[in-house]
């Protein structure tokens, strides 16, 4: 690629905001990424008006996200894919048309960045994946937690065995419900609720880091459940993923490993975050403080412009796998059993 790739955004409330920046800040770093196109219905999304939302809205500029006049807004999803500046386009839709909008994207000669969830029926995210393994284009679900600083260190040292096997491993992720897009995240049958929400990237990461399990039980609902993942030769799993039922409680993640000769463990509400336990003294790693969606759009822009060092990429096999998963959690929390996942 000898020009900067060129970024098209479908959606522009909060997440598609948050992809629009993370770009913005790769490309001002030198990156080769430009944003060149984005599509919404709302006239003052596509030109560029911030929104003070999400549960990482702190500290958002009041600016303009971008200058009109040299970004394209477009009403028509089709005509956003029709424009030969864009290469790549970041799907930050509501979930149902997420997998219409990838196979058309696709069908257009664009790589594709599909928010997640892909969908909430893995019957969807096959059809995707069906699609998506026929192309040559790239299509990449934004599991964002896998570029996370702390996060993204935590697969560094679970790959290097420098502190022996991961014996145990907790991961936690909870808050207030969405207050953006109410009505959206209010139909469960639309959102998938919490655990399509949040819990969808613990449940990505946790196959990440330890591969598949063979097994789930799972207590609580879609709202707030609590899973354990069987791993025969492998560590013991426990994720916990939630909306908690009052607005003012903040968001956090926090995950906590044991391994044969170090504790790692790392919180959001902390400071330092990240923290090493071993050889009987605490040390706090240095790690980035760029978030996982700036780390992501860094990571891709380096794929897809031919860097063979740039660091793997989530695919939508990967993505129907996190599906299958939570639909056995799922069904393990209605019955009360333990359920055999069959991959």
């Amino acid at each position: 690629m000898t020009s900067p790739l060129g970024i098209g955004i479908i959606g522009m409330g909060f997440i598609g905001q948050t992809h629009a920046r993370a770009f913005i800040a790769a490309a001002d770093e030198g990156f080769p990424c430009r944003l060149r196109a984005v599509c919404d219905t709302d006239p003052d999304r596509r030109a560029g008006v911030t929104i003070a939302e999400g549960n990482l809205a702190s500290g958002v500029s009041t600016d303009r996200l971008f200058d009109p006049r040299t970004v394209t807004g477009y009403t028509e999803a089709s005509h956003l894919l029709a424009d030969p500046a864009v290469e790549l386009v970041c799907i930050c839709t509501h979930t149902e048309s997420h997998v219409d909008l990838a196979i058309s994207a696709l069908d257009a000669g664009k790589h594709v960045l599909v928010e997640k969830p892909v969908a909430t029926t893995s019957a969807q995210v096959h059809r995707l994946d069906r699609h998506a393994a026929a192309s040559a284009l790239r299509c990449i679900p934004a599991m964002c937690v896998r570029h996370w600083p702390g996060w993204s260190d935590l697969a560094a040292i679970v790959r290097s065995g420098e502190y022996g096997k991961a014996l145990h491993a907790r991961f936690e992720r909870l808050g207030a419900p969405p207050t953006w897009a109410g009505s959206f995240y209010a139909d469960a049958s639309r959102s998938g609720n919490a655990i399509f929400d949040l819990h969808v990237h613990d449940a990505d990461f946790a196959l990440h880091l330890f591969g598949r399990p063979d097994q789930v039980r799972a207590l609580g609902d879609d709202r707030h459940i609590v899973s354990q993942l069987r791993y025969p030769q492998g560590p013991a799993v426990v994720l916990e993923g939630g909306w908690l039922n009052d607005p003012s409680v903040p968001f956090r993640m926090a995950y906590s490993v044991e391994f044969e000769r170090a504790v790692v463990t790392f919180d959001s509400a902390r400071n330092p975050p990240a923290i090493i336990h071993a050889g009987s003294t605490a040390s706090s790693p240095s790690i980035s403080p760029r978030t996982g969606f700036e780390e992501q759009a860094r990571a891709i822009t380096r794929a897809l412009s031919g860097d063979t060092k740039a660091p793997a990429l989530a695919t939508i096999a990967e993505a129907l796998a996190v599906t299958r998963l939570i639909e056995a959690e799922r069904e393990s929390a209605a019955s009360g059993n333990p359920v055999p996942i069959d991959w």
